[in-house]
């Protein structure tokens, strides 16, 4: 006679029921990744220190605003990239993720992800910031999806031109679609679906998912979620 969990138990190769998917600056980390990497290449001269400090603080503001023209701030993120060849960039990155990511990486963040991978959700980082910037961050927190703004290449290395749509506010609902597509899922083959994200950017991804949660939200998604009764949570405080 067959036990009870031997009939109810899913066959291993069964695709996740329930989908997780997280921001990454300010949600999963205290810090904003884009806007330190920028601080990183003028710590390391890299840069014209002063003025790209000013257009950093600039776009910065503007991002926290909801004022942000993301085609206008690639441009200026982006154009590093195409200024070196690979092997610098990947060696420059590798000391960033030792002296700016690892330390800020808390235990209160990392619990958060492990629970919903050893629930067996689907999960992935959705973020504006720059597949080459979040890579690596990724994968630190264990999380196989990546969902960021793509990076042209061509034969020499970075264009510093953006790849695809940009993985910013209704953007990243589209590239989050286009991702299901191309591992062969869709909405409506997930029971529940959670987005975890800081900012009024969001919007249209938090109204996406049946399970919006403000996480160490900013003052206009905190008003917001407060109306609409979405939880909040802090990870950091």
């Amino acid at each position: 006679m067959h036990s009870r969990a031997s009939t109810s138990s899913p066959p291993a190769h069964a695709p996740a029921a329930t989908l997780a998917l997280f921001d990454l600056d300010h949600t999963l980390l205290p810090i904003d990744s884009d806007y330190e990497w920028a601080r990183f290449l003028i710590r390391l001269g890299v840069v014209d220190g002063d003025e790209y400090a000013r257009r950093n603080d600039l776009f910065f503001d503007q991002y926290h605003g909801g004022t942000l023209d993301i085609h206008e701030f690639l441009a200026f993120q982006l154009a590093p990239l195409a200024a070196h060849p690979r092997n610098q960039l990947d060696a420059w990155h590798h000391q960033f993720m030792d002296e700016v990511i690892a330390p800020a990486i808390r235990p209160q963040a990392r619990a958060l992800v492990d629970g919903h991978r050893r629930r067996g959700d689907l999960c992935a980082i959705v973020t504006a910031t720059n597949e080459f910037v979040t890579a690596p961050i990724a994968r630190v927190f264990g999380i196989e999806h990546l969902v960021a703004t793509g990076v042209e290449e061509d034969a020499s290395g970075y264009t510093g031109r953006p790849r695809g749509t940009p993985s910013f506010r209704e953007g990243k609902v589209r590239r989050t679609d286009e991702w299901l597509a191309s591992i062969g899922r869709e909405w409506s083959g997930f029971a529940r679906s959670w987005f975890y994200s800081d900012s009024v950017n969001d919007i249209p991804l938090l109204e996406r998912v049946t399970d919006p949660v403000a996480t160490n939200p900013d003052p206009k998604l905190a008003t917001l979620a407060g109306e609409r009764g979405w939880p909040v949570i802090r990870l950091f405080e």
